[in-house]
């Protein structure tokens, strides 16, 4: 079984590209798979691999400018979930696009997973998913808001023109590791939005911590890798990728007419050519020879956008919006 850490710390990194290469080696010793970011304002990132070369990359961020205190999330995964290990250089680590949104000078407060249900019933509490549309698709909290954004980067303009429906309300924000959180509650206190909460740890902490029968969590939480989609316990709900448009999808989509393994899914039928589709037959045809054979195949990984048509939109799906 392998240990799968999602992980990020917003503090100030003045050369990040000098971090690059010495991560990606301590990656590379212990077996480590994934993707990390680094940015200016910090680190974000989901990786997998044996116990001991988890404990090590973790210790070498630890060491990192500010990163003593960083916390992470732990799973587990019976098979590796991701094809390679990268670490790239970004100018987010979690993509708003608002100038001076900074979650290190002003956040909303973080309430615990057992004291979550509390407050998300309270009456006086307006409860917003921060994350994309795909997302809340398989699952969210019961009540919850969904703003119905392609990407994160569209939540800033969504609320600028909803926030008069939420009055004076308090706003309760959750996603699904809490990052995208530090940065729309920092939004919605620079807004001037008076009392703003959010998830701590986000949704993958709650269904670690919450019992299945206290929970007020409905459906499966989309994850940035090969294990899709994951419920009560951090237990993988079985929710397929298309690698086409890169959204989950649930066994009754497999059954629908539209659906192709490796081709197309009832979301995404209609927005590629054929010749599209020809080429995403013979990937699906490569990938099941490499099974065949038992080699792993290195396509596109979960949560990345594959070569795009010119049919497609252009935020069909899964952005690096992780966490």
């Amino acid at each position: 079984m392998l240990t799968v850490a999602a992980l990020y710390r917003f503090t100030p990194f003045p050369d990040p590209a000098e971090l690059r290469a010495p991560l990606l080696a301590a990656c590379n010793a212990g077996g480590v798979r994934g993707s990390i970011l680094l940015a200016r304002e910090g680190i974000n990132g989901t990786i997998a691999g044996p116990r001991e070369g988890i404990d090590a990359v973790l210790a070498h961020i630890r060491a990192l400018p500010g990163c003593a205190e960083i916390a992470w999330k732990e799973s587990t995964a019976p098979a590796m979930p991701f094809g390679r290990m990268k670490v790239r250089l970004k100018r987010e680590i979690v993509t708003m696009g608002v100038a001076d949104v900074d979650p290190t000078r002003a956040v909303g407060r973080h309430v615990e997973p057992a004291d979550w249900n509390a407050l998300i019933t309270d009456e006086d509490v307006v409860v917003i998913d921060t994350r994309n549309a795909y997302e809340v698709a398989i699952g969210s909290f019961r009540g919850a808001v969904d703003p119905g954004t392609a990407s994160f980067r569209d939540f800033p303009s969504w609320w600028r023109a909803n926030a008069s429906r939420f009055g004076n309300r308090r706003v309760a924000m959750f996603c699904a590791g809490g990052i995208r959180c530090e940065k729309s509650t920092s939004f919605l206190l620079q807004e001037g939005v008076a009392e703003v909460f959010h998830l701590k740890g986000g949704i993958l902490k709650y269904l670690e911590e919450v019992p299945e029968a206290d929970s007020l969590w409905q459906g499966g939480c989309f994850v940035f890798d090969e294990r899709v989609s994951v419920g009560h316990g951090l237990t993988i709900t079985g929710h397929g990728l298309c690698r086409a448009c890169r959204r989950p999808f649930t066994a009754q989509d497999r059954a629908h007419p539209d659906f192709e393994d490796g081709v197309s899914c009832p979301a995404c039928r209609d927005r590629f050519t054929e010749a599209d589709r020809a080429r995403f037959r013979e990937r699906q045809r490569q990938v099941a020879l490499a099974d065949a054979r038992g080699a792993p195949h290195f396509g596109p990984e979960a949560g990345q956008r594959p070569r795009k048509a010119k049919s497609l939109s252009k935020r069909s799906g899964p952005t690096r919006d992780q966490s």
